[in-house]
């Protein structure tokens, strides 16, 4: 791609309504589940919160948000070192709202891209952040990814750890 042609692309990508976010706010709200949206409030602005579970719920994307060993992350050939260090911002911001968001009491679920992709794996996904959501309040974060074996929450294991 030429520059243009990569800023044209780049560009396009917008940050709040996307198609990921949408499936899964359609689906909870389906559930009965209700929420707002894009809480500016709250650290990081989370694509959306449950404030009677004192949940919130962030839909990333794979390539902004450096999902580690997904087959959607790519780094760009050109302007690479650019690109690298665009994406270690994002994620070090992704840490920072976490932490923050912890310790103020709320219930943290990250839910990557390629999860949502095809069928199979969107249900499990989807009814996995349901299932979290609507459990007992804990303290824990959780993260909703590709895992060999299916798609499940796992406790992230330190705040820095994906």
């Amino acid at each position: 791609m030429t520059p243009e042609e990569r800023s044209r692309c780049m560009a396009a990508i917008h940050g709040k309504d996307t198609r990921p976010e949408m499936i899964v706010r359609r689906f909870l709200h389906a559930k009965g589940l209700r929420y707002r949206v894009n809480n500016s409030r709250l650290p990081g602005s989370p694509d959306i919160v449950f404030k009677k579970y004192r949940t919130v719920v962030f839909v990333d994307g794979c390539f902004w948000h450096g999902h580690k060993d997904c087959r959607y992350f790519r780094l760009p050939k050109s302007n690479a070192d650019f690109w690298r260090h665009k994406i270690n911002l994002n994620i070090a911001r992704d840490y920072r709202n976490d932490v923050d968001l912890r310790l103020l009491g709320w219930r943290v679920i990250r839910v990557w891209e390629c999860s949502l992709r095809n069928s199979k794996e969107r249900e499990a996904s989807l009814e996995a952040i349901y299932n979290k959501i609507i459990s007992p309040h804990s303290n824990d974060s959780y993260t909703i990814s590709d895992t060999p074996g299916g798609i499940a929450a796992e406790p992230t294991e330190s705040y820095g750890k994906r």
